[in-house]
């Protein structure tokens, strides 16, 4: 029978932010994979996708399977994913290598929370960028993991960063974070790309992340007025989420926002580039 401490504990892990929202020691929690060695140079395909914590739905699990197939993606990024403590493996993404970076633990459901970054092959090297600042409320700050991969035919690498960047906080915090991320793209020579919800809901905001872009030398993927108008918005503030890229060719035709997916608030990005070291 359940005492009455316990009951209080159970309601507290429940109800109480404080109690709930735990900050981890982990860095990262990582799966290795290896198909390959190397990703293809001419043709590397990009899924980003916010998903609302909806790991473990069933509606989102059959969502990402068919976009798996029917797209075949070389590099995934995920934001708000959710990953069991206990979880040895997941099954949807079992013939590829991930990397999962969490910013806290949710004791009610006994999951971490965080971002994740699966591949067709294990990166080079990896790590974890969390903020100095913290979300109210909840009091957990944000996470964003750098990998960078080997390319076939050349002796550059490809530098990925997937980042959910801070909410709920003045545009200093904000600033702060994105000036951590452009420190850490900064030292890197090669091709990048740089991808994520970026909370860019106001038009500060989303200068802030433009300015950035300009200095790294970063373009954004251009999708179609009608794929672009379906990306996550607040009310009339510009796109939260983009794909940004450098040293790479977007092949146009590829780039897709799939409208017709409904299993998150956020509709999952698709672009393909290719690198040819001249």
């Amino acid at each position: 029978m359940v005492d009455l401490k316990e009951k209080v504990d159970i309601l507290a892990r429940k109800f109480v932010p404080s109690y709930r929202f735990l900050r981890t020691q982990e860095s990262t929690i990582d799966r290795s994979h290896i198909l390959q060695t190397e990703l293809n140079a001419f043709s590397i395909k990009v899924l980003n996708w916010n998903i609302a914590k909806k790991s473990y739905d069933k509606n989102w699990v059959r969502d990402f399977l068919i976009i798996l197939e029917q797209y075949q993606p070389d590099l995934i990024f995920l934001q708000e994913f959710r990953l069991d403590i206990d979880a040895e493996n997941l099954v949807e993404l079992v013939n590829m290598s991930w990397n999962f970076a969490p910013n806290f633990i949710d004791a009610h459901h006994q999951s971490y929370a965080g971002i994740l970054t699966a591949a067709k092959i294990s990166p080079l090297h990896k790590r974890a960028i969390i903020t100095k600042h913290y979300e109210p409320i909840i009091k957990t700050p944000k996470v964003s993991l750098m990998a960078e991969y080997p390319l076939s035919n050349n002796k550059d690498s490809l530098l990925t960063i997937n980042s959910h960047l801070i909410n709920f906080v003045n545009i200093h915090k904000f600033k702060t974070q994105l000036h951590e991320l452009e420190l850490a793209l900064s030292t890197h020579k090669g091709p990048i790309i740089f991808s994520g919800d970026f909370n860019t809901w106001s038009r500060k905001r989303a200068l802030l992340l433009y300015k950035v872009a300009t200095r790294l030398g970063l373009m954004p993927v251009a999708f179609a007025p009608h794929h672009s108008k379906n990306i996550k918005r607040f009310l009339l503030s510009p796109p939260l989420d983009y794909i940004f890229y450098r040293g790479l060719k977007e092949n146009k035709a590829s780039a897709k926002v799939l409208e017709h997916i409904y299993s998150s608030d956020h509709k999952p990005l698709l672009a393909e580039f290719s690198y040819i070291n001249t």
